[in-house]
C-alpha cells in the first residue's frame, strides 16, 4: 500500500472520530504527496513519498522555530501537525547506525583517522548512504565529533 493510501485512510478514520485536526494535518500531507505525484506525472517510488513527508515535517519545523512564543495556537497546531507526520515518515538513523555507516565509509576510502581536509571526500561518499534515512545535520555533528 503506498504512502497516499495509508494516508487517504488514515484520513477517513479521522473524519469517522471527528478529529478535526488530525484530519486538517493529514489532508495537508495527503495533497503534498499527490501534488508530486502531479508534478512528476507517474506514481511516487517509495523513497520519493519518504521525501516529501521529511521536506513537510522539516517545513513545519521552520514554522514552529520562527513563530514568536506568544502565537501558542501556532504553536500547538505545528506541534500536534509534526505528531501526526512522524507517524508516516520512515524511521531515522540513530547516532550508532550513523557512526557504523561513517567508520564503514572511512574503512572504503581508506582513512584511518579523519581530518578536516578529508571531509569533503568523506560526505561525498556518506551522504548517498544516509539520504531520506538520518538527518543531515547528525550526521555532520556525528562526522565532526569523529575529526581529529
Amino acid at each position: 500500500m503506498s504512502k497516499i493510501d495509508e494516508v487517504r485512510s488514515a484520513m477517513v478514520q479521522a473524519m469517522k472520530d471527528k478529529n478535526k485536526d488530525r484530519k486538517d494535518s493529514l489532508s495537508m500531507l495527503l495533497a503534498a504527496l499527490k501534488n508530486k505525484a502531479i508534478d512528476k506525472r507517474e506514481d511516487l517510488t517509495e523513497a520519493e513519498e519518504n521525501e516529501v513527508i521529511l521536506k513537510e515535517i522539516k517545513q513545519t519545523k521552520e514554522t514552529l522555530d520562527s513563530t514568536p512564543e506568544s502565537r501558542t495556537d501556532i504553536i500547538e497546531e505545528c506541534k500536534s501537525r509534526i505528531a501526526v507526520y512522524q507517524e508516516f515518515a520512515p524511521k531515522m538513523m540513530d547516532e550508532e547506525e550513523i557512526k557504523a555507516t561513517i567508520q564503514k565509509v572511512l574503512a572504503d576510502l581508506g582513512i584511518q583517522v579523519p581530518t578536516n581536509k578529508d571531509k569533503g571526500k568523506i560526505m561525498k561518499q556518506l551522504m548517498p548512504q544516509v539520504k531520506g534515512k538520518a538527518d543531515g545535520k547528525l550526521v555532520n555533528q556525528v562526522l565532526g565529533s569523529m575529526m581529529q
